[in-house]
């Protein structure tokens, strides 16, 4: 009863804040962006829907490209165009370059402490610096070409062996980037000997994974309704922090084996931050063990879950469009020819494959919704006031869906991104908003560069050495294509797929 009476008496509260809150921006009535009429107390909320890029969309055909909505007590802004988009992360892109509270920063990221979600300044500069020098640098990626066509010959072999039963192609995909990222990382394979299918660890680490990405994707009451936090209404902070264990475990492990044991031939990645634990070395600040873990964490979820998602998706749209598909068979046996596997030295040869990949990001980008920034301050945006401490929004998959930048913006379509035609000169590299997969300006994705080399050289190596059938007969044109939502756009259903091998048969 008690416990009831504290409940409603913190309910009560929140109402009474809210109307004073309310009453407050009455009389300091700024030009806001517009937006749907909020709801008492939980604001625009129930309008988010349980996929909200797709809820967003509809609503920014009603409001426009930018609009403002009132999430519980917080001010948001959605950018749902290329103009506006580049408004924010272009033009202000110093006054949006932190990240506002969120439950998933706190129970799952260490509480801030790693590099997605640190607070904008000196140490986020410091871990920015440790990975563009270490791991993602033109030098480091080079350095480590042999370990990423390696981990793909390995699924290649794998997919092989695999005979006439079907394979989820997801879970393979995702031991064959965590494996990869493993070995210039840690020295060695995190799982087994890279073949998958019976790793019953490796299936664990991609459940993992899709839980962090499910959970950071949840639109949690208490980010928005700071009274209500302590409630756990939705049940998503218990379970963030359990999960949280989970990883907390497994990357301590890691940690202390390689502590004890090293890496393997080449300086790991892990072997230089422990280093930096001792020795700043010109980076800006000694590292700590959680700081350590909490970029590890980055690194397996968002390095390897992104990438291999983005490579599914391509393999399904290339199955439903068969004439796609032999165009860029062809364009590999033309290139790499049959009696090797490709390698990433081919790759800027093969320019329908790059606009294969380009559209594929267009259509099904990793991270539909940007990850949330924060205004530092008030400033102005096409004529519309965006309060400080305003969260944005950026609404990646309705941009690249919009009927105003892409004709037939629905419709799988490579060829728009070939030479003379009219996107030819659009990259996802975050200087054309149009498609920005990776995000934009300072806070744009720190391993952009190795995701870009890791999809491309596993979609060219499954598209080369395989042809494709679906799992029970299913015609191409009945599989599904649904997402589910999460932090990334995984598939609603997994891709089970017939591998049939189409080099000479030494090549595996």
């Amino acid at each position: 009863m008690a416990l009831f009476s504290l409940i409603l008496g913190t309910i009560a509260l929140a109402i009474f804040l809210y109307y004073l809150l309310n009453l407050r921006t009455h009389r300091h009535r700024h030009r806001l962006p517009p937006g749907p009429k909020p709801w008492p107390i939980i604001g625009n909320l129930p309008h988010m829907g349980t996929v909200p890029h797709h809820s967003l969309a509809a609503m920014a055909r009603t409001y426009g490209p930018l609009m403002h909505l009132r999430l519980g007590f917080v001010d948001v802004v959605v950018a749902a165009s290329a103009s506006v988009a580049s408004q924010f992360l272009k033009t202000h892109d110093a006054n949006f370059s932190s990240r506002p509270p969120n439950s998933g920063a706190k129970y799952i990221a260490y509480n801030y402490q790693d590099l997605v979600f640190a607070p904008y300044g000196e140490r986020w500069r410091m871990l920015r610096k440790i990975s563009s020098v270490h791991l993602f640098s033109g030098k480091a990626l080079d350095e480590f070409r042999h370990v990423r066509q390696e981990e793909v010959a390995v699924l290649a072999r794998a997919l092989v062996n695999a005979g006439k039963k079907p394979v989820n192609l997801a879970q393979l995909l995702n031991v064959c980037t965590v494996n990869a990222l493993g070995r210039v990382m840690l020295g060695r394979r995190v799982f087994g000997d890279g073949s998958g299918g019976g790793d019953a660890k490796a299936d664990e680490f991609k459940s993992m994974v899709v839980e962090v990405m499910v959970l950071a994707g949840v639109f949690n009451i208490g980010d928005f309704i700071p009274a209500l936090e302590w409630l756990d209404l939705q049940g998503v902070a218990a379970k963030m922090k359990k999960l949280h264990n989970r990883f907390d475990a497994f990357l301590t492990g890691i940690v202390e084996d390689h502590k004890k044991n090293g890496g393997g031939q080449h300086m790991d990645l892990l072997s230089t931050l422990i280093s930096l634990k001792e020795n700043a070395d010109g980076e800006g600040g000694k590292l700590t063990d959680t700081e350590i873990k909490a970029l590890l964490l980055n690194m397996f979820t968002a390095g390897t879950d992104t990438s291999s998602s983005t490579v599914e998706w391509a393999i399904a749209e290339l199955i439903r469009h068969p004439k796609i598909l032999a165009q860029v068979q062809q364009e590999l046996d033309s290139v790499v020819g049959r009696e090797r596997l490709v390698s990433e030295l081919d790759l800027p040869q093969l320019t329908y494959l790059q606009a294969v990949i380009k559209e594929t990001f267009r259509l099904h980008p990793s991270t539909p919704l940007s990850l949330p920034r924060m205004a530092a301050e008030s400033c102005e945006i096409n004529g519309y006031h965006i309060p400080k401490g305003s969260t944005l929004l950026v609404n990646v998959w309705a941009i690249a869906r919009d009927p105003d930048q892409w004709s037939d913006p629905l419709e799988f379509k490579p060829e728009r991104f070939l030479p003379g035609s009219e996107k030819a000169n659009v990259d996802v590299r975050g200087n054309d908003f149009e498609v920005i997969p990776f995000g934009a300006g300072r806070r744009i994705c720190a391993g952009m560069s190795l995701g870009l080399r890791m999809v491309h050289l596993l979609t060219a190596s499954l598209i080369h050495a395989f042809d494709w059938n679906l799992a029970n007969e299913l015609m191409p044109e009945k599989l599904n294509m649904d997402e589910a939502y999460g932090l990334t756009l995984q598939r609603a259903e997994p891709l089970i797929v017939h591998p049939r091998p189409r080099l000479s048969p030494h090549v595996y």
